[in-house]
């Protein structure tokens, strides 16, 4: 998937699920939550020792859009493609993987939080960043004031967002879509609570929805 068919696809999408598994095992049950309260994406960080099995299961549940987060390294961005992860995002921007990904045809979504990394992810030829993290930053006020001078950068925020706020950032016209943990918290996947993991998912949809409408 190209990058701009995968930037379209997040676009459409409005909340990206972003989670930490401990164990892979889970990821099948997740995505057919997820799927089922219409929220057919996960970006699976690399902060476990099962993230690479865990992006290698959900990329083969049918219609799911799989991404890498907390991508470090070169390395963990290949092994993170070979294993069927469509895009890839980082926390800050590192202009090594940033170089590789894009080298490689990667779709990389890298991590800002000030004007000068916004200028490195231009001087790339990017058009979306992650801004992160979001909230410990400044919030949307924050955002608006970075983001003034770049009329063609748009962003996905990620970090402390929650239902009481997703619809203030989504309402900023260059909001692609934000990244948030609340719908795959370590505690309900500890538990399993695939039902409730639907029901937050959903949630989340609709709240998008009344942001669009």
């Amino acid at each position: 998937m190209k990058t701009a068919e995968v930037i379209a696809r997040l676009a459409q999408l409005r909340v990206i699920p972003v989670m930490a598994l401990e164990d892979a095992a889970d990821a099948k049950p997740l995505a057919e939550a997820l799927l089922a309260g219409g929220l057919p994406c996960a970006e699976v960080t690399f902060r476990t020792a099962a993230a690479l099995e865990s992006m290698r299961a959900f990329a083969q549940v049918p219609g799911m859009l799989v991404g890498a987060g907390t991508v470090l390294k070169p390395e963990q961005a290949q092994a993170a493609a070979d294993a069927g992860a469509q895009f890839m995002v980082t926390p800050g921007f590192n202009p090594r993987v940033v170089t590789y990904c894009l080298s490689h045809g990667l779709s990389i979504v890298p991590g800002i939080s000030d004007p000068t990394s916004v200028e490195m992810a231009l001087e790339h030829g990017l058009e979306v960043v992650k801004f992160f993290p979001a909230e410990a930053c400044g919030g949307v006020k924050y955002l608006k004031a970075i983001s003034a001078p770049y009329s063609m950068m748009r962003f996905i925020p990620t970090g402390g967002i929650e239902p009481s706020n997703l619809k203030s950032y989504l309402a900023f016209p260059k909001v692609v879509a934000c990244g948030g943990t609340w719908m795959v918290r370590p505690e309900l996947l500890k538990e399993k609570n695939w039902k409730l993991v639907t029901e937050l998912a959903r949630e989340a949809v609709e709240l998008a929805r009344e942001v669009k409408a």
